[in-house]
C-alpha cells in the first residue's frame, strides 16, 4: 500500500473515533453537573456546600469535559490535515492554534479535577491552609465569566474560534458532509468573534455571557456529526477497497 494513502487512512480513522468519542462525551455533559445548579448567582459558601456534598460527580463531570476537550482537539488535528494539501500554511496555523487551545483548556480543566475539590474540602474542615483557600476557590469559580478559571475556559473557545476562520475556506467543497462541517466552523468563527467583541464593549451583561458562548458553541456539536460522516467516506478509499 502507498505510504500516503495508509497514514490519509490512520488519520481519517482517528478523526471518526475522535469525533465518536466527542459526541459521546457532550451528550454524557448533559446529565452531570459540572457546578452548584444555582450557577453565577449561587452563594460562595453555597457553592462550597454542593461541592463537598457532590464531590464524585463534580470530579466525573470534569474528567468527561477533559475527554470532550482532547477528543474535539483530535478532530481538529485530523481536520488541518485534510486541509494540507490545499493551503499548508493555513494547515499549519491550525493546527498550533489547536495545541495552544489544548493548553489553555487542560489547565482549568485539570484545577477543576484536582484543585477545587481540596479547597472546597480544605475551606469546609477548617484544615490547615483554609484562610488561603477561601480566596482561591473564589478565584476558581467555574461559573462566573471573570474568574480566572473562565478565563482560561474562554481563551480556549476564542482560539477554536480562530481555528474555525482559519479551516473553513479550505475545508470546503468536498462532499455534502465536509462542506456542511466547513460553513458551520467557520459561521462559529465569525459569531464568536461578533459577541467577543459585544462583550469587550460592554453590549452584553456579564450574567449572560455564559449562556450565549455556550449557546454559539452549540455548532460546534453540527460540525462534529457532519465531520463523523466526512472522516467515514474518506476513511476508506476506493484505492483501498480493490487492493482489500
Amino acid at each position: 500500500m502507498n505510504p500516503t494513502i495508509s497514514l490519509n487512512n490512520q488519520v481519517n480513522q482517528f478523526g471518526f473515533w475522535s469525533a465518536i468519542v466527542a459526541t459521546l462525551t457532550l451528550i454524557a455533559s448533559l446529565f452531570i453537573p459540572l457546578d452548584v445548579p444555582a450557577g453565577y448567582s449561587a452563594e460562595h459558601a453555597e457553592r462550597v456546600a454542593w461541592l463537598n456534598a457532590n464531590r464524585g460527580t463534580f470530579i466525573i463531570g470534569w474528567i468527561n469535559q477533559i475527554a470532550a476537550m482532547l477528543s474535539l482537539s483530535g478532530i481538529f488535528f485530523a481536520m488541518c490535515w485534510r486541509i494540507a494539501n490545499k493551503n499548508p500554511l493555513r494547515a499549519i496555523l491550525a493546527a498550533m492554534v489547536v495545541l495552544v487551545s489544548v493548553v489553555a483548556f487542560i489547565i482549568p480543566k485539570f484545577m477543576a479535577v484536582w484543585t477545587i475539590p481540596l479547597l472546597a474540602d480544605t475551606i469546609s474542615t477548617g484544615a490547615v491552609g483554609a484562610e488561603l483557600a477561601d480566596p482561591l476557590l473564589r478565584l476558581l469559580n467555574v461559573s462566573i465569566p471573570f474568574s480566572l478559571y473562565t478565563s482560561f475556559d474562554y481563551l480556549g473557545f476564542w482560539l477554536y474560534a480562530v481555528f474555525g476562520l482559519l479551516v473553513a475556506i479550505p475545508l470546503y467543497g468536498e462532499n455534502i458532509s465536509t462542506r456542511i462541517a466547513a460553513v458551520t466552523i467557520g459561521l462559529f468563527g465569525l459569531i464568536y468573534h461578533v459577541l467577543l467583541i459585544a462583550i469587550l464593549l460592554g453590549n452584553i451583561a456579564a450574567a449572560d455571557i455564559e449562556s450565549v458562548l455556550i449557546g454559539v458553541s452549540g455548532l460546534l456539536m453540527i460540525q462534529i456529526i457532519a465531520m463523523i460522516f466526512s472522516f467515514r467516506s474518506a476513511g476508506c478509499p476506493v484505492e483501498q477497497r480493490i487492493l482489500d
